[in-house]
């Protein structure tokens, strides 16, 4: 079973395998990965990734991969990137490559019984999985371009998430040459985890040990135990606990002992701790202890609680990726000027995204870190009355809290959605009145009660629910729960302090808290013996953490808020000063009146960028039937220029007519523009068809003029357009917007990216009604980085890099000849002779290709010289002729590498 972090990423780091979309919500002990790499953007150096099997002793073979870029006599530190449970090295690659980048020397490796490495699982053995790391330190410290902090102990960082977390610490901890770690939503104590309280957390265990097992699925010597790629002493454990519905001391003795708090007082190097809040598998009081206890043996150590975790969410991978980085040029390369962040920082959900029905997520910061107990408590009164209720027979049907790989579950609770059952009579009930305040729960709550039970033991699942006003759901913040268990709770019955989940939560005004206490929950294993228990809150409150030093950055006012009333009378009275002196628009151009677009000398260049323009001197014509694909890098300068055109920001310098008229912003011919620039904004609780009648009547242009059902025609909607766009997908809601540019049949339609979140049958409709539009005597303008659909539906091209145009003209022209000959050789040349061809007289580029060489001539240089010159050198040349794929040619005009 894969059970890699990967399959729930945005990113979604790893590759599933065939069976996971089976059990895709039943995921485990995940880590850290990425899908393969993307090649280097331009600019960027190349990276060299060397792969080797390492052998570690005793038949063991360890397969790795070896990572750098640069200068091979640069001395830099060194990674090790560890994979999650059930994923491998491969998952590592992008994130490896872009560390070498960086500045690191990077080793990923798939550990035992993972990928191609050979070997039995053993949960971080120190005598396996443990010492193949000190192996792998040894290895770097002979490199030739690692820092070495004196000889045999090399500068090295270790960084992984979950089962790669965890190694992370226990390598710190066991070999002193480790200098700093990023473990990431992983575990302090294995037996903890899976047995918090003695209670078995079956479903997390389950999965865990038999999707292990069932990889090889080698029987052991006890029939019926499949222990695949397990050590025997573990498929042991696993069996005789979930036998017996119990954990034994020895079960929890060989679980702690490959947990990283054996060797915790030995932890004492700079530690980056990133925790997920969605997740019942390793809940942040694994990380809560961790922090302690390095924080104890003096080490920094910065912790960052994520939006997601085991039980999916987001895990803000971009971000945390960011700040390992900055954790390690801290604690590595020695920067003082890297930014490691706050000591603490949780993120928290700010509602709504109003566009496409996503939660938006803020980040708070505090100068320290709170722990779970928080800076200061806030006392609830709950009701004190006792409450008696009922253990099945059989521990079912259970109550629901927490259901593994129900990650959206888990992430919509934060939004006043969740998935949450107790049954009837299997429950204790304690409600808050209405809260006169609101407060903000960071850590873990408390509460003291009093425990009864018919047997002498109780097993309890408490947590804690968030309950709107009448006729709203109660939100189990997290879906968290934590299992207690009570022994000697027999005769008059025991007094208990329950810690339930730490959560970041805030409750509103006039919600009530509402303590739960079931016998029962989905994710564990409860008594089979049926039992009678009785519950009264000892002191009758619920005592709630509150961090009030953690904020977000965002919350202070901006100083221009204060100084706004002033600036409107200052800039007012600097508009009646100035308005006899403002220029008007410059008079229409008959003789343009039929061209739909002249750009001329066109420039602009942004506030906070002086010394660099964003667009610059660039001139070019569109005539009427044309469709202008408009093309260029990241940066090139493409947005901005369909947005001078839009008249949403002002050129400094040149000029834009529309059909003869000068683009201003409001000018009127903009009414004869038809445009989906960066997205567009639909409110989300009206339909498809709601929001498009809306818009066109904020044009005040008759309904008639809009030509609705041709443009919902386009759209291709059906049925969906009569459902609130909220529950549109990103395929719909790109096409409602292009439909909504369409409104009114434009004389002028611009399109940026039309075709992102479209399938290949509905692109090829979007290519034909381009083409259709414009051969009706309208004019069509469209970006894209999709080359080959724009040399499909394109009749002319303007290709922009930096801000300048770098050729415009018929897409023919452009891929066709334009200067550009591809070489055919009959073998490979060495670089120094493709420097040679590139040098040449009348030649100025020369760019290696699968196909050969593909070369770009100056004004003097012409094919037939060329050919002469190639023969001359001695060039293995067995064709020449024109360019005609418009990616390469694209490449050449902006001077990237071809691939």
């Amino acid at each position: 079973m894969d059970l890699r972090l990967g399959a729930w990423r945005e990113r979604v780091r790893g590759r599933p395998r065939r069976w996971i979309a089976a059990t895709a919500a039943l995921v485990v002990l995940a880590g850290a990965g990425t899908w393969s790499a993307a090649a280097a953007s331009d600019g960027e150096p190349a990276v060299q990734r060397q792969d080797r099997m390492m052998p570690m002793g005793g038949g063991v073979r360890i397969d790795t991969s070896y990572f750098t870029s640069g200068s091979p006599t640069d001395k830099r530190p060194a990674v090790l990137l560890a994979h999650g449970f059930g994923g491998s090295k491969a998952d590592l690659r992008a994130e490896a490559e872009k560390l070498s980048r960086d500045g690191y020397a990077v080793l990923t490796w798939s550990a035992r019984g993972f990928g191609r490495s050979n070997g039995k699982i053993g949960l971080n053995d120190p005598k396996g999985e443990v010492a193949d790391v000190s192996r792998m330190i040894d290895w770097l410290a002979k490199r030739p371009e690692v820092r070495l902090d004196k000889p045999g102990d090399p500068r090295v960082g270790v960084t992984g998430a979950s089962y790669g977390g965890a190694v992370s610490l226990l390598a710190a901890g066991h070999d002193d040459r480790v200098d700093a770690i990023a473990p990431q939503i992983t575990y302090w104590n294995l037996a903890d985890a899976l047995f918090p309280d003695g209670v078995f957390k079956k479903l997390w265990a389950g999965i865990f040990f038999t999707s292990g097992s069932a990889d090889i699925g080698a029987r052991t010597s006890e029939a019926g135990l499949q222990c695949g790629r397990f050590q025997k002493q573990l498929c042991d454990m696993y069996q005789r606990v979930a036998v017996s519905g119990e954990p034994d001391a020895a079960a929890r003795k060989l679980l702690a002992e490959r947990s990283p708090v054996a060797v915790g007082n030995r932890i004492k190097v700079p530690t980056l701790i990133a925790q997920g809040q969605t997740d019942s598998l390793f809940p942040l009081g694994q990380a809560d202890e961790m922090a302690r206890q390095i924080k104890a043996n003096g080490a920094p150590v910065d912790v960052d609680w994520l939006a997601g975790g085991h039980d999916g969410g987001d895990m803000e991978v971009a971000r945390t990726e960011t700040r390992v980085a900055s954790w390690f040029d801290r604690y590595l390369k020695q920067d003082k000027s890297a930014d490691t962040g706050p000591a603490f920082r949780v993120t928290r959900t700010g509602g709504v995204d109003s566009t496409d029905g996503a939660a938006t997520l803020r980040g708070a910061s505090g100068e320290t870190y709170p722990g779970l107990r928080g800076d200061k408590r806030v006392a609830v009164p709950l009701k004190s009355a006792t409450e008696t209720f009922e253990n099945p027979p059989g521990g079912g049907p259970p109550s629901i809290s927490a259901v593994p790989g129900l990650g959206s579950v888990s992430r919509l609770s934060s939004l006043g959605f969740g998935l949450s059952l107790d049954f009837p009579g299997q429950f204790a009930r304690f409600d808050s009145a209405p809260l006169r305040n609101e407060v903000r729960i960071t850590g873990s709550p408390t509460v003291r009660a009093h425990v009864k039970s018919s047997t002498g033991t109780a097993v309890l699942f408490a947590k804690v629910y968030d309950a709107g006003p009448a006729g709203t759901r109660e939100v189990l913040p997290s879906q968290l729960v934590t299992p207690i268990k009570v022994t000697g709770a027999g005769g008059n019955g025991k007094n208990v302090t329950i810690t339930l989940p730490a959560i970041d939560h805030e409750v509103q005004k006039g919600h009530r808290l509402r303590l739960v206490l079931s016998a029962t929950d989905l994710g564990y294993a409860s008594p089979a013996k049926p039992a009678t228990y009785q519950v009264s809150l000892h002191d009758g409150a619920l005592s709630l953490p509150t961090a009030p030093d953690v904020e977000t950055a965002a919350a202070p006012l901006p100083s221009w808020v204060w100084w706004l009333p002033i600036g409107a009378v200052v800039i007012a009275a600097a508009l009646l000063l100035t308005a006899r002196r403002r220029t008007t628009a410059p008079a229409p151009d008959p003789a343009l009146a039929e061209v739909p677009l002249q750009i001329t000398d066109l420039s602009k260049r942004y506030a906070k960028s002086t010394d660099r323009y964003a667009v610059r001197d660039v001139s070019f014509t569109v005539e009427k039937g044309q469709v202008l694909g408009l093309l260029g890098p990241n940066g090139a300068g493409k947005t901005t220029t369909l947005r001078m055109l839009m008249g949403l920001i002002r050129p400094d310098a040149g000029e834009i007519r529309v059909f003869g008229h000068a683009i201003r912003p409001g000018a009127p011919v903009l009414s004869r523009v038809g445009a989906f620039v960066e997205g567009a904004g639909f409110l989300p609780h009206l339909s498809g068809r709601e929001n498009l009648e809306l818009y066109w009547k904020a044009t005040g242009r008759p309904a008639q003029d809009a030509h609705m059902e041709e443009a919902l025609e386009i759209a291709g909607l059906g049925d969906a357009l009569a459902r609130a766009v909220r529950t549109y997908s990103q395929g719909m809601r790109q096409r409602l917007a292009i439909a909504q540019a369409m409104l009114g049949l434009p004389d002028l339609l611009i399109l940026d990216e039309p075709t992102n979140g479209l399938d290949p049958p509905q692109i090829r409709e979007m290519r034909e009604v381009m083409i259709r539009y414009a051969q009706g005597g309208r004019t069509v303008i469209v970006s894209s980085h999709l080359l080959a659909e724009v040399e499909q539906s394109c009749t002319h091209l303007v290709v922009m890099d930096r801000g300048r145009l770098v050729q415009a003209g018929p897409v023919a022209d452009i891929v066709g000849s334009g200067g550009t000959l591809l070489v055919g050789l009959v073998t490979q040349i060495p670089d120094p002779l493709v420097e040679k061809v590139g040098a040449l007289e009348g030649v100025e580029t020369a760019t290696r290709v699968d196909a050969g060489l593909l070369v770009r001539l100056g004004p003097t240089g012409t094919p037939h010289r060329l050919l002469t010159d190639l023969v001359r050198l001695d060039v293995p040349v067995n064709a020449l002729g024109p360019h005609r794929r418009l990616e390469d040619a694209f490449l050449t005009l902006i001077g990237a590498p071809q691939t």
